[in-house]
This record gives C-alpha cells, sequence and structure tokens, in this order.
C-alpha cells in the first residue's frame, strides 16, 4: 500500500457492492468487521474473481441458482485508508 502525504492514511483499493439501501459500499470485510484495503488493484480483481468461482461451484453443487451464479455486483475503488480502519472515495465518501 502506497502511503499517501498525510501520512494517516494509506491508498489501496476496495471491493464495493450497490446496495439498493445503502448505495455503494465495500463489500469485503476484515475480522474487526472494517473496509478490507487490498494493496493492489490485481489482488481486488482476484477477491472478485474468487468470489465468482465460489458462486459457480455452488451452482455445480445444486446449492445456488444458474442466474446467481453470473451475477456479479462487485466492482473496484481506489481507496484512502484512515487510521480509524474507515475508507475515503474518490469522491470524498468516507465507509465505515
Amino acid at each position: 500500500m502506497n502511503f499517501t502525504s498525510d501520512q494517516r492514511t494509506r491508498r489501496g483499493f476496495c471491493v464495493y457492492v450497490t446496495t439498493a439501501m445503502e448505495g455503494a459500499m465495500p463489500g469485503v470485510r476484515n475480522e474487526r468487521g472494517e473496509p478490507f484495503v487490498f494493496a493492489s488493484r490485481l489482488e481486488a480483481q482476484r477477491e472478485i474473481a474468487d468470489n465468482m468461482i465460489l458462486r459457480l461451484q455452488q451452482f455445480l453443487d445444486g446449492n445456488g441458482r444458474f442466474a446467481d451464479a453470473f451475477v456479479n455486483n462487485e466492482y473496484i475503488v481506489e481507496v484512502d485508508l484512515c487510521a480509524d480502519g474507515s475508507v475515503i472515495d474518490a469522491n470524498g465518501a468516507r465507509s465505515r
């Protein structure tokens, strides 16, 4: 992760989802429930790919619907990770 000039934040990448009730928000969280920040875009892309593979496997195992296996509402957002565990996106929106 790259440090910004502020030194209290680090730049990274989050996997986001858009929900009907809360709008855009980080979809992957760490063990403390905070947004998980990946050090590189490639790491975030691999997380999305792993999630897609999991849904496909659930369908193949008979535990999911075919249509659900191909729905992907995850996308990558470059963020600043703050010392309190929250993230700030390019629009200035803070998520905790």
